[in-house]
């Protein structure tokens, strides 16, 4: 049972002023881009069947964010 007199609290609020596009989200969503594209492709010619690469591009811009660059930036990883 939801309560009626509960308020939506976003995850970042509208008064905090996090980065979102930075050149750390434009370059690793290039280099991502660049490197799954490429392995897309040479899948889809070699064996004739291609995958989603959208989601390990994700996870890894997501691994490299966090605990690489020690950035804690929910607006950067949705940019890459």
């Amino acid at each position: 049972m939801s309560d009626s007199k509960q308020t939506f609290k976003p995850y970042v609020p509208a008064d905090k002023v996090v980065p979102e596009f930075t050149a750390t989200s434009i370059i690793l969503g290039i280099l991502l881009a660049v490197v799954f594209g490429a392995a897309n492709a040479y899948l889809g010619l070699r064996v004739g069947m291609t995958v989603s690469a959208s989601i390990p591009a994700a996870v890894i811009s997501m691994g490299v964010i966090r605990f690489i660059l020690r950035k804690n930036s929910i607006l950067e990883n949705n940019m890459v």
